[in-house]
């Protein structure tokens, strides 16, 4: 039986898309359903044109989860993937899926992570402390920002002249090369 992927997701969905397409062919998993937290995310207008189940689910439903844990329990849900998810998963979340939830961070934590610390934000960071790489982390979600288990980081070089933009488009490049592969390698790993 395929695996069972749900997709966060808060923004325009470009790492949403190319997980969807990964797994469109693929015999060991399936992303079923997109939420995202806000209204207008264009990752609802991604998950429509490949036929994916998705939901808007405001603020309030991801504070108060237990509809929410209820629902995707019922689902039998394998994997939940922060794609682009801007809201901080809150401890019951964790607590009801143990390692069962992923995220990916534009940057090499331990550095240029916490709270705030997304998309050009984080980019800019790096400009600003002239870094000579950064790249990509794919983690664990726990009950803080960007804290959890590290599974994967890959790197890129960081040009002394480089604006923010040309770091955010290196960086997504690493995003849609690896974050895909590194989904189905953990779904096809067993458990402990």
């Amino acid at each position: 039986m395929k695996k069972r992927i749900v997709i966060f997701a808060s923004g325009n969905g470009t790492n949403a898309k190319k997980i969807i397409e990964y797994f469109q062919s693929s015999e060991t998993a399936e992303v079923i359903q997109v939420i995202a937290s806000k209204k207008d995310a264009k990752v609802l207008e991604v998950a429509d044109s490949h036929h994916i189940a998705s939901e808007f689910i405001p603020k309030e439903g991801f504070q108060n989860p237990e509809k929410l844990i209820e629902k995707l329990q019922s689902q039998k849900v394998d994997l939940i993937v922060l794609a682009g998810f801007l809201l901080k998963i809150p401890p019951a979340f964790v607590e009801a899926f143990p390692n069962k939830i992923i995220n990916i961070h534009p940057a090499l934590l331990p550095k240029f992570g916490g709270k705030g610390m997304y998309g050009k934000f984080v980019h800019e960071a790096v400009a600003a402390s002239e870094e000579k790489e950064t790249g990509i982390t794919i983690h664990y979600v726990n009950e803080q920002y960007d804290e959890g288990a590290i599974i994967f980081q890959t790197a890129v070089p960081v040009a002394k002249n480089d604006t923010p933009e040309q770091i955010a488009k290196k960086v997504q490049h690493l995003e849609h090369q690896h974050f895909p592969k590194v989904i189905e390698t953990l779904l096809s790993t067993p458990n402990e």
